[in-house]
């Protein structure tokens, strides 16, 4: 199901993170809708670090996940799911993937940042058995990350850090 990304996967990948930014409009988020893909060098060094992952759909790809460690952690960069497969559970196989891959590396959690209010963001997270973390909790890589982000103006919407601990 879950397999590695591979270099020419790139253009698709994105494609996929373009329609899965269309659901945003309906929320009123359309900066986040119209943000560009990752460039495809970006998208090169993930799937050459071997922290790209894929599900494939009728021989295409149909979501993907990005990863890098981050505090050492599994950090969750991206997780992408083609609207025509929302609501397959691609996604939570992506992110049992990484926490599996996390596990052989002896990686204590996964981390992310996200919008606190958007259902297939913050809540779906909580369902995926991450937690918010507190102000205090908030180390120096997603601290610098979460600065990152409201510098593209991702701010204007309520973002957060979460941690899903795998022992």
């Amino acid at each position: 199901m879950v397999r590695a990304a591979t270099t020419s996967d790139l253009p698709t990948l994105q494609a996929v993170e373009r329609a899965a930014g269309e659901p945003f409009r309906e929320l009123g988020m359309d900066a986040v809708a119209d943000d560009a893909p990752p460039a495809l060098q970006g998208l090169r060094e993930f799937v050459d670090a071997g922290h790209a992952w894929v599900i494939d759909r009728n021989e295409r790809v149909a979501a993907y996940l990005l990863a890098r460690v981050l505090d050492g952690c599994a950090h969750v960069e991206q997780v992408s799911v083609h609207p025509r497969h929302a609501h397959q559970r691609l996604g939570a196989a992506l992110v049992e993937h990484l926490a599996a891959w996390a596990r052989q590396r002896g990686l204590p959690a996964l981390t992310l940042t996200t919008f606190r209010h958007v259902d297939w963001n913050g809540p779906y997270y909580l369902r995926c058995g991450f937690r918010w973390l507190s102000d205090s909790e908030i180390t120096p890589g997603l601290r610098a990350l979460r600065e990152h982000e409201a510098a593209h103006g991702l701010d204007r919407w309520a973002r957060g850090c979460m941690r899903r601990a795998l022992s």
